[in-house]
């Protein structure tokens, strides 16, 4: 029996599926928590998750406008009841705006990132 040659044609473009594609964007997605208007306490228990049992080396804390101070809320609240004694802290904190039109107007939301990690 002779070995098949595997090569493959010099015109093709060897890129990833888009199942590929999309499964990289939720494992870059995964350590990410998105703030909104569940109760505080689930996100207090998504961070403790994504830190202690995922083993994620850094979780970043995401919310836009009116969510903004429950974000502030849930690390804080975060901090002091699990993330200071396993030595977790917040790292870095992003600050930016996002403009899109609503209806013919341009409107700015402000949004903000908070990474926490060792």
């Amino acid at each position: 029996m002779e070995p098949q040659n595997q090569q493959s044609p010099p015109n093709s473009n060897p890129e990833p599926s888009s199942e590929t594609k999309v499964q990289d964007n939720e494992k870059k997605d995964d350590n990410v928590i998105f703030i909104g208007e569940k109760p505080l306490i689930n996100y207090v228990r998504g961070i403790s998750v994504q830190l202690s049992v995922k083993k994620s080396p850094e979780v970043i804390v995401r919310s836009r406008g009116k969510f903004i101070s429950k974000a502030v809320d849930v690390v804080e609240v975060a901090k002091r009841r699990f993330l200071e004694k396993e030595g977790f802290k917040v790292k870095d904190m992003k600050i930016a705006s996002e403009e899109f039109e609503r209806e013919g107007r341009k409107i700015n939301v402000s949004t903000m990132d908070i990474i926490i990690g060792k």
